[in-house]
């Protein structure tokens, strides 16, 4: 990261006034260690560190995304004050719960119609078993 910092410089993107597809391939990379939470906060306080990639996100936040980066600069500090939004979802065990019975409803029912999943009537197996003692006694009786 130190090395694109450099490459930077003071340059609103890598190869002038417009953005290319270094910067989008870099953006791409950085972006999500400015949002998110990871295990270890090294990797992002050093990018928190260089300020011109800082700046260099937000300008490409602010020309392809304009809601979010107004709301970046309160995430970002929610995320470093109590460690993580995540924690602060209000119905996050409900959700979790709903997502894994919406996968599992998903997975049944691609199971049922895929044919991999077969459901036999315990009905019409108590109807063959009949079929097949009232054949047996018939031919009981004709012997």
């Amino acid at each position: 990261m130190t090395l694109l910092s450099q490459r930077l410089g003071s340059h609103k993107f890598f190869f002038g006034d417009s953005p290319s597809s270094l910067d989008a391939y870099v953006f791409g990379h950085l972006a999500p260690l400015l949002k998110i939470k990871l295990p270890n906060a090294k990797l992002q306080q050093h990018l928190n560190s260089l300020e011109n990639l800082q700046q260099f996100c937000a300008n490409i936040l602010l020309l392809y995304f304009p809601s979010d980066s107004r709301e970046a600069p309160s995430r970002k500090s929610a995320v470093h004050s109590d460690g993580g939004d995540f924690d602060n979802e209000p119905h996050k065990r409900r959700n979790q719960i709903l997502s894994v019975l919406f996968a599992v409803a998903a997975m049944l029912g691609y199971a049922f119609l895929s044919g991999i999943v077969t459901i036999q009537s315990s009905r019409s197996q108590l109807d063959e078993r009949r079929h097949d003692n009232e054949d047996e006694l018939e031919e009981a009786e004709e012997e």
